[in-house]
């Protein structure tokens, strides 16, 4: 792990993003030593921060930072924080902030073959996400719903839970981006008021495209993800999982599915 460059292990305990979630972090594979797709995921950390009004660090930089940690450990999951920094009390950013950057690397999770092969259970959580569009699609450090809806399922068979917000919408997964294929169209969840947007999520419209797949974002509620053709889940560690279980409505074929994680892989 390296703090601002240096290895270490601690911050301030007045770090904002320890205090009140300030900051923000992606997620991303380290593979044969190499940032996957790392272009992507530096644009949305400065999106992000951006979002934030948080200086975001120079793309180079924490480049380097990377591929310091991966010539050690050349297959991994990397894990980048940037938080505001120490501050005075209270919630008021400071003026000139001065951010904490955290590069940290762990060992790639293993998943069970079949996640892959014949899909995984998912769970429809009764927590429901918020509104507040200045922070949709951010991934930011406040990530309590998310904390919150995962201990509904965890352990009970499922492999990921299925987020809906207040107004009965499908969002996303706890830590996945969600489609469906329902009539030759691919739909992806509107994230416009809450959810997070994630770079595998982009990387499916780009199939999309490429392919000339019709591909649509819009609002839809359980009763038409349940009427889907094919449901399936996107992330930067897990890559596509199809779901072949999800409220008593089970999935036994997933060509379009297999398709596109064939093109993911392919792009790596």
């Amino acid at each position: 792990m390296l703090i601002n460059g240096v290895p270490g292990d601690q911050i301030s305990i007045h770090d904002r993003g320890l205090q009140y979630g300030d900051g923000v972090f992606r997620t991303l594979r380290i593979h044969k030593g190499r940032a996957l797709h790392w272009s992507r995921h530096y644009h949305k950390l400065q999106q992000d921060c951006t979002a934030l009004k948080l200086p975001c660090p120079d793309a180079a930089l924490l480049l380097d930072e990377l591929q310091r940690l991966a010539a050690r450990q050349p297959e991994a999951t990397a894990k980048i924080i940037i938080t505001r920094g120490q501050g005075a009390r209270g919630y008021a950013p400071p003026e000139h902030p001065d951010p904490i950057r955290i590069v940290s690397l762990a060992p790639p999770p293993s998943y069970p073959a079949d996640c892959y092969t014949q899909g995984v259970k998912l769970h429809v959580c009764d927590l429901r996400l918020g509104h507040q569009p200045r922070l949709a699609g951010i991934k930011h450090l406040n990530r309590l719903e998310n904390v919150l809806a995962t201990a509904e399922w965890n352990g009970a068979g499922a492999a990921e839970g299925v987020l809906l917000d207040v107004a009965g919408n499908v969002i996303e997964g706890t830590r996945s981006n969600l489609f469906m294929v329902r009539e030759g169209e691919l739909i992806t969840p509107e994230l416009s008021r809450c959810g997070v947007a994630g770079v595998q999520r982009e990387r499916v419209m780009e199939w999309a495209a490429t392919t000339g797949m019709p591909c649509r974002v819009g609002q839809f509620g359980l009763a038409d993800l349940l009427a889907a053709d094919e449901v399936f889940l996107v992330n930067s560690v897990i890559g596509l999982w199809p779901v072949r279980e999800l409220h008593g409505r089970y999935w036994t074929r997933h060509p379009v599915s297999m398709q596109v994680r064939e093109w993911l892989n392919a792009a790596d």
